[in-house]
């Protein structure tokens, strides 16, 4: 028996507005009739070689496998912004996933990210763009948010057409605004909708 259809939300998170923006993208894909959703985060990368992580995260979603990502229906990405791009332990996992790419295990499969920076020009867009650009070469079909959606206009905080965005003020701040809530529902109930329109 196959497994059922699935969103999977993937994600690293420092701080925990990634995290948090992780949840409201689930609230918003679980709209979705006859699909579900799963959560799933990376691990830490090791500053040393001889340093392992633990095969279960001390806390929050579990990690994801190279399996859940292969089967999944549509995917949502998340990393807080460095500098411009994502973060090294995202990065980690996209680099491991050769196997999927040589087998075309994600191609026309669809996908969008989500960000956060802790600065209004912190490289939000830029960060998403590093994220679109492995799954592009995957085959997979980028996803963002039409101006439809009347909060791409009227924030003053997060948001992009490009994916669901948040400014942080600050690294210890993981409030989101109702205008990024909404946005990363909006993306969370597109994806899902897209999964099921060009599932084979």
């Amino acid at each position: 028996m196959s497994e059922s259809p699935y969103v999977l939300i993937l994600f690293y998170s420092r701080h925990g507005s990634i995290a948090e923006m992780a949840k409201h993208i689930a609230r918003g894909a679980n709209k979705v009739s006859n699909i579900e959703v799963k959560i799933r985060q990376v691990s830490d990368v090791a500053e040393t070689t001889q340093t392992a992580q633990p095969e279960l995260p001390d806390e929050g979603a579990p990690y994801c496998t190279l399996e859940e990502l292969s089967n999944c229906s549509g995917l949502a990405i998340g990393s807080p912004s460095y500098f411009g791009s994502m973060a090294a332990p995202l990065k980690h996992f996209i680099d491991q996933t050769s196997t999927l790419w040589l087998t075309g295990q994600l191609i026309d499969k669809p996908a969008c990210g989500f960000t956060s920076a802790s600065t209004m020009h912190g490289g939000q867009e830029q960060c998403l763009h590093s994220m679109m650009t492995p799954l592009l070469h995957h085959g997979m079909v980028w996803v963002g948010l039409p101006y439809k959606h009347k909060e791409l206009i009227s924030t003053t905080t997060g948001g992009t057409p490009y994916g669901a965005s948040h400014l942080a003020n600050g690294t210890s701040e993981v409030g989101l605004s109702e205008e990024e809530k909404a946005l990363c529902k909006a993306q969370g109930q597109r994806i899902a909708e897209m999964a099921l329109k060009l599932k084979k």
